[in-house]
């Protein structure tokens, strides 16, 4: 078993995800693994680094399959006994013309950007180290959603004792809600997208909290964070940030030091936590 920390990154084969493997690849002391759905694409991935002279390895993974998240679990298990820092990047968007029915595309929305995290985090979690990093890419758009959420919603999402029973329940109401037609009516904002990242900023204060009371003395540190508006195919060449301007605040959290106490469930942007 190798005593060599380890970092992993979601969905990295290309744009935010890409760009934080490169940065981690600079600045992380230890392995650094590159995951995608499709292994030739993140063969590639890992090639392209290595043209910059670059060090990343290789592992598939794909968010919306348990069987795929198993086996990474089975592996850093195995040939690490952890894991060191993970960052939770993949994820989908629809395009704003696109003509998907909202309800689909609620339901494959918050199928990845959603459940597929949780799931990740359920399966990776607790393999996490003492001293270990936890970086949750969620969107201002989660924000701005929430601003669009009823205030009975809006109370839910910033309780601070909702369980991730409770917001598993919201996250599947929302879902049956688009295919009842039903969703505003019942206080939804018209944002798949940002439901799915209210539903991953909710899930880290809920994870930092349980970490607070299950693992205080191993000094986790576990956040949701928005790299910002980013030139990647999805969000499209209007956007203001380079993939590796994106990737300065999740690398920022993925490497906070040893001694730091913070932060710790809150959602940043630009290295600044911003108030839920």
């Amino acid at each position: 078993m190798s005593n060599v920390p380890v970092a992993v990154v979601t969905g990295s084969n290309k744009g935010i995800g890409f760009a934080i493997v490169r940065a981690l690849c600079k600045q992380f002391p230890g392995d650094v693994y590159l995951t995608a759905r499709d292994p030739g694409r993140g063969q590639k991935a890992v090639a392209k680094l290595q043209e910059e002279g670059l060090c990343a390895l290789f592992h598939q993974l794909d968010i919306d399959d348990l069987q795929s998240i198993r086996a990474l679990r089975d592996f850093l298990k195995e040939k690490y006994g952890g894991l060191n820092v993970l960052v939770n990047n993949a994820g989908i968007a629809f395009k704003v013309h696109d003509t998907t029915p909202f309800a689909v595309q609620a339901e494959v929305t918050l199928k990845t950007n959603f459940f597929g995290t949780r799931n990740v985090c359920t399966e990776l979690l607790p393999l996490v180290k003492p001293y270990g990093r936890v970086v949750n890419v969620s969107s201002m758009v989660s924000s701005s959603a929430l601003g669009g959420c009823s205030r009975e919603l809006q109370q839910k999402f910033r309780s601070n004792t909702i369980t991730e029973d409770e917001l598993v329940e919201l996250m599947t109401k929302f879902v049956e809600d688009t295919k009842k037609s039903v969703h505003e009516k019942e206080g939804w904002p018209n944002t798949a997208y940002g439901v799915s990242k209210i539903g991953v900023t909710v899930l880290s204060r809920i994870q930092a909290r349980m970490l607070n009371e299950k693992r205080k003395g191993d000094h986790i540190l576990l956040n949701a964070c928005c790299p910002g508006w980013v030139r990647t195919d999805m969000a499209g060449p209007q956007a203001t940030k380079t993939p590796d301007e994106g990737a300065e605040t999740p690398v920022y959290l993925a490497l906070l030091p040893s001694d730091a106490d913070g932060p710790h469930g809150q959602f940043l942007s630009n290295k600044t936590v911003r108030t839920w």
